[in-house]
């Protein structure tokens, strides 16, 4: 594997992953010797945390647009429902 991509695989392993006690303490000594390492770690770190805020804003675009939907849908059937209310009573009373 390139270089490049295994630098990018230890940063994604210690900032997704579950590194071991002993992982931890040793990455912690790389960042504090490898000025380019810790540079690295805090921008993928950025890059994870702009795109879980992107999610959420998306989720949330999402989440607003089912809500309008059902409140237009509910108005509708509640307009539907008070149109229909007096047929809906002569077909539930009895018959003399």
């Amino acid at each position: 594997m390139r270089p490049v991509l295994e630098r990018l695989q230890l940063i994604e392993h210690h900032l997704l992953g579950c590194p071991t006690a002993a992982e931890a303490a040793q990455w912690q000594v790389q960042l504090l010797t490898d000025p380019d390492l810790a540079a690295d770690a805090a921008t993928q770190q950025q890059l994870y945390q702009a795109l879980h805020e992107a999610g959420r804003q998306q989720l949330r675009r999402e989440l607003e647009l089912i809500h309008s939907r059902f409140e237009r849908q509910t108005r509708r059937r509640s307009w539907l429902q008070t149109a229909t209310e007096h047929l809906r009573r002569a077909l539930k009373r009895p018959r003399r």
